[in-house]
């Protein structure tokens, strides 16, 4: 099944843009290789407001927050997950609006760190972050007229989780499915043998749309991400062919897997090869001295 990209896509920054009834995008003006034009956080509700992913400390994406709340209370914040780009502003937030912080928990890496090895992610976390409220895996919160579900779906973070709008059949899956890119998924930080598990319960559902953390609306959830699921596998194939050409290391697999794409992004896609021999190994596929790491020997 191919997967078609949508990289139209208009930030709009320090605008509350309305993309359904009673759902509102604000996009943080923070574009880079890895968060396309910005992060995208969201308000809900009509009287009563909720806020999803309040973002990174910004001044101008926080004083784009206060226009768009034009004074009505916010009840709950909730926190897709503690890459630095999503939770930061949330502690903020909560002191100035008197809201309860809804998240999995906190920072922490998909398994122990091995002997000797070094999280490159550990910049993008927020260790700082303490959620008010554990989003319990199926947790229904209510507010004003809008209900919010924790589904929990690690693999790009160990605690990622997505909400999905109860009634109206809309998801904002934040980082876990996107309509401009693949998710970054980097050991020890995420998980693929998690994530693909986390997207076979998003197909387990019947959502119509899913608002991302970052890019515009997947708006045909369940084809894109059976799509996703077929690149993933797409991607095990090739990296089980370079280990069969005779490849043994993963910056040779990157070069040539990764030819044609874009160079700052190549040490991502180095982690997003151990996360995918980490999984292969675990299964007996493919072969290492030790555990799987960065600069292993594979065969």
């Amino acid at each position: 099944m191919s997967l078609v990209f949508d990289s139209s896509f208009a930030p709009r920054y320090g605008e509350a843009v309305d993309v359904a009834p009673n759902i509102q995008r604000i996009t943080v003006n923070n574009p880079s290789p890895f968060t396309f034009h910005g992060t995208n956080s969201y308000l809900v509700g009509r009287d009563t407001l909720a806020l999803i992913d309040p973002g990174p400390i910004d001044d101008a994406h926080h004083a784009a927050f206060i226009r768009a709340i034009a004074g009505r209370p916010v009840s709950h914040i909730f926190v897709s997950h503690t890459h630095r780009d999503h939770s930061p502003l949330a502690s903020r937030m909560r002191d100035e609006l008197g809201a309860v912080v809804v998240a999995e928990g906190p920072h922490r890496p998909a398994r122990p760190l091995h002997i000797g090895e070094v999280n490159f992610l550990d910049a993008s976390g927020d260790t700082e972050f303490v959620p008010d409220l554990l989003a319990e895996d199926g947790m229904l919160v209510d507010g004003d007229g809008w209900a919010l579900r924790s589904i929990h779906t690690p693999g790009h973070t160990a605690n990622h989780v997505v909400f999905a709008l109860e009634g109206v059949g809309a998801l904002f899956s934040a980082d876990h499915v996107m309509a401009w890119a693949t998710s970054i998924v980097a050991p020890p930080d995420g998980s693929m043998s998690d994530y693909m598990r986390s997207l076979d319960r998003l197909l387990e559902r019947h959502d119509r749309i899913y608002f991302p953390g970052h890019g515009g609306p997947v708006t045909k959830p369940k084809t894109f991400v059976r799509g996703l699921k077929a690149h993933r596998k797409m991607r095990e194939r090739a990296i089980l062919e370079r280990v069969r050409a005779g490849d043994r290391t993963i910056p040779v697999m990157v070069s040539v897997i990764y030819r044609e794409t874009d160079p700052r992004l190549h040490g991502a896609a180095a982690l997003s090869v151990l996360a995918h021999l980490e999984d292969l190994v675990a299964r007996g596929v493919v072969q290492t001295e030790g555990n799987p790491a960065i600069d292993g020997i594979y065969w």
